[in-house]
């Protein structure tokens, strides 16, 4: 079903691609929905936000002063670069020609002029704001629990067999569990000696999974028994565990002063946006 949003005709398929667009976002962060409700709600959003697009290019294009043709044969050139062929461009546009192209760009950019006209009235977030946001929001600026770790690592490639790997990570074990300190078996069995094997503060997720499953079950100073991952066979030894911790105000402060702006600017642009569409003619054709 197509729209017309003040006389425009707006087809069903720039519907649907916003929709398409949008889908995995959505769908995360909705999947607790019914699928029937969760699609409907979806159409409906992608609708609404066709109709906002459409009005401001709408205004734009009636507010914002014609752009110098030297810039927009400027932005038309760096866009072609990235085609190879003129056709490939026209395409990915859905137009036919260069001139359409061109118009498009001018169009784009005049949208852009208007958006930051609008936001002009964006000022810096106060002290408050920042120091509201940073306690509302403390567990994004969290750091997970971090561990430092070191291994003996073997790798199973075409130099080693899976039997001679296990063997070699086997004797390691049985040297530390005789006396011998970690730290000079590492450099005497492991296939990656830097740093003694030891690879320093480390959060879940950045090992693979095999590892930290067994690593973030250690305590401080305690050895693993022979390990596999996908690399090869492993023993590793934890030094020291730090839990998880916020960092004071002062190290965030420029994310969050970035954070703030940008949702005043969410914010007036949204309620213009509003305005648009309560004057706006719209009607499903």
């Amino acid at each position: 079903m197509a729209i017309i949003v003040n006389g425009q005709r707006i087809e069903d398929e720039e519907i649907r691609a916003e929709a398409e667009r949008l889908r995995p976002s959505y769908e995360r962060a909705f999947a607790d929905l019914d699928a029937a409700t969760r699609e409907a709600q979806l159409q409906d959003w992608s609708k609404e936000n066709v109709i906002e697009r459409v009005l401001l290019r709408q205004e734009a294009s009636k507010s914002v002063p014609q752009i110098p043709a030297a810039d927009v044969e400027a932005a038309f050139a760096r866009l072609k670069e990235r085609f190879e062929k003129p056709e490939d461009l026209h395409r990915e546009f859905s137009v036919d020609s260069d001139e359409r192209v061109k118009e498009m760009i001018e169009l784009q950019i005049k949208v852009e002029h208007k958006i930051n006209e609008v936001c002009t009235k964006v000022g810096e977030p106060s002290e408050s704001e920042i120091q509201e946001y940073f306690s509302q929001h403390q567990d994004r600026f969290a750091s997970g629990e971090q561990i430092r770790v070191a291994h003996v690592v073997k790798y199973v490639n075409w130099q080693t067999d899976e039997a001679t790997a296990h063997e070699t990570v086997a004797q390691a074990q049985r040297e530390i569990a005789s006396g011998v300190p970690f730290e000079a078996v590492v450099n005497k069995y492991t296939d990656c000696a830097d740093s003694g094997g030891d690879l320093g503060y480390v959060s879940r997720g950045q090992l693979v999974e095999e590892f930290e499953d067994v690593v973030f079950n250690l305590n401080p100073g305690q050895v693993s028994d022979v390990f596999r991952t996908r690399f090869g066979f492993h023993i590793a030894k934890l030094y020291d565990r730090r839990p998880p911790a916020i960092p004071p105000l002062k190290e965030v402060r420029e994310q969050i002063v970035e954070q703030v702006r940008e949702q005043k600017r969410e914010q007036i642009l949204g309620e213009y946006l509003d305005t648009l569409r309560s004057k706006a003619t719209v009607e499903e054709v």
